[in-house]
């Protein structure tokens, strides 16, 4: 198979697996977090030519799955205010707290379905602004940061609606 068209697979691969090309998460993390793809690579535990191959679609997946439990750890801690500010040292803090995070990861705890942390991060955006800016921030960053996005627009919903989205529950 020539190189592109593997590259193409890969790339779709991932969109399944992923949800998008890492490629795209990876450098959203290296703008939030001001920092390097090499040191990114280091804060994941990943060689810099892995992260580099897994970015540009050569490869499909990430083999290790502490190192995509570190890179969710990541990009949730980019909800963080402090974090989300740009604040330096918060931002300092949480790359050497997920770099010396060790997160175990199997079939009873994956990092992605922290539905107490969605809650919590759910009701904060709440405290903070109404459903109908909450919408509109999120129209505004779909494009580039479509976690966030996301995490805006169920901030958004009602509480009732979100509770009901969170547990698979049907509720008018």
């Amino acid at each position: 198979m020539e190189d592109h068209k593997i590259v193409q697979r890969n790339i779709a691969l991932q969109r399944e697996w992923y949800g998008e090309p890492l490629g795209d998460r990876v450098r959203r993390l290296v703008v939030a977090f001001d920092v390097s793809q090499a040191y990114l690579a280091e804060v994941l535990g990943i060689s810099a030519p892995m992260l580099s191959q897994v970015m540009s679609g050569r490869r499909a997946k990430i083999g290790n799955p502490v190192v995509l439990a570190r890179m969710i750890m990541l990009e949730r801690k980019c909800l963080i205010p402090e974090v989300a500010a740009g604040r330096r040292e918060a931002l300092l803090a949480a790359l050497e707290d997920v770099k010396d995070a060790r997160p175990t990861v199997g079939r009873d705890n994956i990092p992605v379905a922290a539905v107490a942390d969605d809650r919590l991060a759910l009701a904060a955006l709440r405290e903070v602004a109404e459903d109908e800016d909450l919408g509109e921030a999120a129209k505004v960053l779909h494009e580039d940061f479509p976690a966030i996005a996301d995490l805006l627009r169920r901030a958004g919903l009602s509480e009732a609606r979100d509770v009901a989205g969170l547990t698979g529950e049907r509720r008018p």
